[in-house]
């Protein structure tokens, strides 16, 4: 009989813990070897019990998903990274994926799809939800987030700054009707209604700092 894939959860939601556990157990080649709560406990038991894959939630307390990710990188830990979250927002899929996860899943996937990852993972397969891997896909274009042109988003930092268009224009060297423009198709590409719900937007995905 082949080896059973072993399997860490993180996840600080003890009832999300026990339905992965059951869901995942029920797989013959599944073992859950152990559970955490928090980013800093996960980092503890992957060094002590060499899992084969760690599903991690990306908004772990204390050290979130991508900062575990990383570490687990940092020291050369033999675990692959399946996240596994309730949000597909810019700045937590670009964080898991950039420090190595092998792959990004909804909480809202079907049970099948998330222990079809678990083995995909293991053997350092890329899976993602379909929201997910829309965002992959776009960004392997050289798309920029919502759709936005490399000059929109410069006028968007400049708008999250709190900068009017007066001053916006001055910055960029372009006319005020430029910068009226731009922040039009900034709205209506981010579907929102006003600047400070644009700057908003972009700072809630970690596009902007």
């Amino acid at each position: 009989m082949a080896e059973r894939i072993r399997v860490l959860l993180a996840d600080d939601h003890p009832t999300t813990r026990l339905g992965l556990r059951v869901l995942l157990e029920r797989a013959n080649d599944v073992e859950v070897v152990g559970e955490a709560k928090d980013g800093a406990e996960a980092l503890t038991l992957i060094e002590e019990l060499r899992p084969d894959v760690a599903v991690l939630d990306c908004k772990l307390p204390g050290l979130a998903g991508p900062q575990v990710a990383q570490e687990i990188r940092r020291r050369g830990l033999p675990v692959r990274v399946l996240a596994l979250s309730s949000y597909d927002d810019e700045r937590y899929v670009r964080g898991m994926l950039e420090a190595g996860a092998v792959g990004y899943l909804l909480k809202e996937e079907a049970p099948e799809t998330i222990v079809a990852a678990v083995r995909g993972a293991m053997r350092e397969e890329r899976r993602f939800s379909p929201p997910v891997a829309k965002k992959v896909s776009a960004w392997a274009r050289g798309e920029l987030p919502g759709g936005l042109t490399k000059r929109e988003m410069e006028v968007l930092a400049l708008v999250a700054e709190g900068l009017s268009n007066k001053e916006i224009a001055r910055t960029l060297g372009v006319t005020v009707w430029t910068v009226n423009f731009h922040t039009g198709n900034i709205l209506k590409k981010l579907g929102v209604a006003s600047r400070v719900e644009a700057a908003v937007w972009a700072k809630e995905r970690g596009i902007l700092p």
